[in-house]
């Protein structure tokens, strides 16, 4: 049964990874895509080989704080590697089967509330209160995911202010310059969104991997390189899938796209995403690229931003965390005690 559910949380964990790459890889394409920057199939194609690259140099400093801030390490260690998995099947689990349903809807969800979400609620339901790290989840984990969509609001709408002052009376021709620009940008930001997203998996396969072992209990939370490798290609696989409902909702739904907005939008979500991935903040890039959608949008006038749009996506995006926590508590309650009745 150990080694039946050992495979079994591995294998949700890179379906997760997966579900992802095609979920909030749309963020990467969007601005791009519908600014006629970049043909669809080409900017799927060069995000994918970034996505897949991105998590093999850019650190695993987010998988550990997935891994040692979210459920109380001396606590885990005392469970069994049985009851380890179940958390993590649960757990990533409800990130997934709130993740789809959003995606059928168009909607950019973040993924990174998903499986935090998901994994506390198992955690709820197998430990208690008393297993959850609540001060490092606030600090290391809600707060980076608060902060940064306001940051990318704030810094998109001072990069496109800034780029109206330098080139807005120049010949409408400069829009190739950042048509041309806005490639480069793109690849840098599906890398950093690869890093920052396939860590949060290799997180939840840290803790499979740590199960009975005393590595558990110290945080000491070892990353193979199949662990690296293998995230890194669900993702990938993911994006490459196609992630076609979101691209819609990101580069039509919330204002109008032409190369200047694109390329201001791309090199805010880069800076910020790539920023939290070299020191270990579980950002959602979802709601960053969005944010700096909306700063883009807002910076050139009000009214030139879809609220209606901006309002069902963060409908989403409050929901997501209660639900999956919800569903990763549901989950965990159910498996064991479908497992207790076959033993």
């Amino acid at each position: 049964m150990a080694q039946d559910l050992f495979y079994l949380a591995v294998g949700t964990t890179l379906c997760f990874a997966f579900v992802h790459g095609f979920h909030d890889g749309g963020n990467v394409i969007a601005t791009i895509i519908c600014s006629r920057t970049m043909r669809p199939a080409r900017a799927l194609i060069l995000a994918a080989l970034a996505e897949f690259i991105g998590p093999l140099v850019l650190g695993t400093a987010v998988a550990r704080t997935m891994a040692g801030c979210i459920l109380k390490p001396d606590l885990m260690a005392n469970l069994s590697p049985e009851q380890v998995y179940l958390i993590v099947i649960s757990g990533v689990g409800g990130a997934i089967f709130w993740k789809l349903p959003t995606w059928f809807m168009g909607l950019p969800s973040s993924g990174s509330h998903a499986i935090i979400g998901g994994l506390v609620g198992a955690g709820l339901a197998c430990m208690g209160p008393k297993g959850i790290v609540l001060d490092s989840i606030i600090r290391g984990v809600v707060l980076p995911l608060l902060l940064s969509p306001l940051l990318g609001l704030l810094v998109a709408m001072f990069v496109f202010s800034l780029i109206r002052s330098l080139f807005g009376r120049l010949h409408r021709g400069v829009g190739h310059m950042f048509s041309t620009l806005q490639k480069p940008i793109m690849f840098f930001l599906a890398a950093s969104h690869g890093s920052n997203d396939a860590q949060k998996s290799m997180g939840a396969l840290a803790l499979v991997l740590a199960a009975g072992t005393a590595g558990l209990g110290r945080g000491e939370l070892d990353l193979p390189d199949w662990v690296i490798w293998g995230c890194a290609a669900a993702m990938a696989t993911g994006l490459a899938a196609g992630s076609w409902r979101i691209v819609k909702t990101v580069g039509v739904g919330i204002c109008r796209m032409e190369p200047v907005h694109s390329f201001a939008s791309q090199l805010t979500a880069m800076s910020v995403i790539l920023g939290a991935s070299l020191t270990g903040g579980p950002v959602s890039t979802a709601q960053v690229v969005v944010a700096s959608v909306m700063g883009v949008g807002a910076s050139r006038r009000l009214s030139g931003v879809r609220w209606s749009a901006a309002a069902n996506i963060a409908y989403a995006w409050l929901l997501t965390a209660p639900v999956s926590a919800g569903l990763g508590a549901g989950g965990y309650w159910l498996l064991s005690r479908t497992i207790q009745l076959f033993q």
